[in-house]
């Protein structure tokens, strides 16, 4: 499932959500913002890594007992063990966190075995514990109660929608504090060289407002002196 380049991933390890937001609203993507997700603990690594994902659907009684858990091949299982390195796994909880998506234990042997974060519209127990692991974790709330409780995991690394988002198997997501942000496979490395470009023009321009400079002209960028000007700063850069 790996087909961005290693090279796509670290630049977007130096990007913001927000500028990749943009980016893709500029090519017609405005709804790419995986919606009422947050970080657990503020301040981690940004994540990246492809999509691969889980979904749940409603529970049903007869079908969702505690039992169940003893199955080795029950999906919420095998999506753990299977979610290769450097992945993220990305759980449909269909935007429902009464019942949590996962726990504590499930999600550090994530992080042991090297995934590179998790994602849910649903909610997490053992939040707390979550937020100190060395893994970026995304979900709505914290929520106690077993997901066989609500949820039903019927299907692995298939299309789904996360937060009013659809993701494929393969797409790139990219987490900060700020959230989520899911970019089609197929135009990931496209998206990374324009956004680092974005993110110097960004810094040039950060750095002329501290320095006093007026935002007219300079930000959005019309005034052909200034685009000079920032081309002779990215020389130097």
């Amino acid at each position: 499932m790996d087909h961005t380049t290693n090279s796509a991933k670290e630049k977007l390890r130096k990007v913001s959500t927000a500028t990749i937001a943009t980016c893709l609203f500029k090519k017609g993507l405005k709804k790419q913002f995986i919606q009422d997700v947050k970080p657990l603990k503020q301040g981690k690594p940004t994540m990246v890594g492809e999509a691969y994902t889980l979904r749940y659907i409603p529970a049903r009684e007869d079908l969702n007992t505690i039992e169940v858990f003893k199955d080795p091949k029950h999906l919420q299982r095998v999506a753990v063990e299977e979610c290769p390195m450097g992945a993220v796994l990305v759980i449909d909880s269909r935007k429902d966190a009464r019942a949590a998506s996962a726990g504590s234990i499930l999600v550090t042997r994530l992080m042991v075995r090297g995934v590179s974060g998790i994602v849910t519209d649903g909610g997490f127990r053992d939040s707390a514990e979550i937020a100190e692991l060395n893994i970026p974790s995304y979900h709505n709330r914290p929520s106690a109660p077993t997901n066989l409780t609500l949820h039903q995991a019927i299907a692995i690394n298939e299309p789904i929608g996360c937060g009013d988002v659809a993701v494929f198997p393969g797409d790139i997501l990219v987490g900060d504090d700020d959230g989520v942000m899911v970019i089609p496979a197929g135009i990931a490395d496209e998206v990374a060289d324009e956004c680092l470009q974005m993110t110097l023009f960004e810094e040039f321009v950060m750095e002329n407002v501290q320095n006093g400079r007026s935002i007219i002209g300079l930000y959005p960028l019309v005034d052909n002196k200034i685009a000079n000007e920032f081309e002779t700063w990215k020389a130097k850069k």
